[in-house]
């Protein structure tokens, strides 16, 4: 059997916040994981969490076919822990 557990605090829909990115208020909703991850990832490049979001931004605006803002943070911290995983010398879970 597969064992499949739900996340530490059980599942949880999408909290919207307020950041400011380039001047300008913008809300974004993220599940609860996803906001911990980001501030994670802000924490660990010594940036506010806002200026994480506006690289990212960025970089998302950039694209070819830019998707949403809230579906680039959630693929840009996928992408992040997966980088991680593999130069741990770890495979994808």
């Amino acid at each position: 059997m597969i064992d499949i557990r739900p996340p530490h605090g059980g599942f949880a829909g999408p909290v919207k916040r307020s950041i400011t990115i380039a001047g300008h208020p913008t809300s974004i909703s993220l599940e609860p994981l996803f906001w911990q991850a980001l501030e994670q990832a802000a924490a660990a490049r010594r940036l506010p969490l806002s200026a994480l979001v506006a690289e990212i931004d960025a970089v998302r605006i950039g694209a070819a076919d830019p998707p949403n803002l809230a579906s680039a943070l959630r693929t840009w911290l996928l992408a992040e822990t997966m980088r991680r995983q593999a130069d741990d010398g770890l495979s994808p879970a």
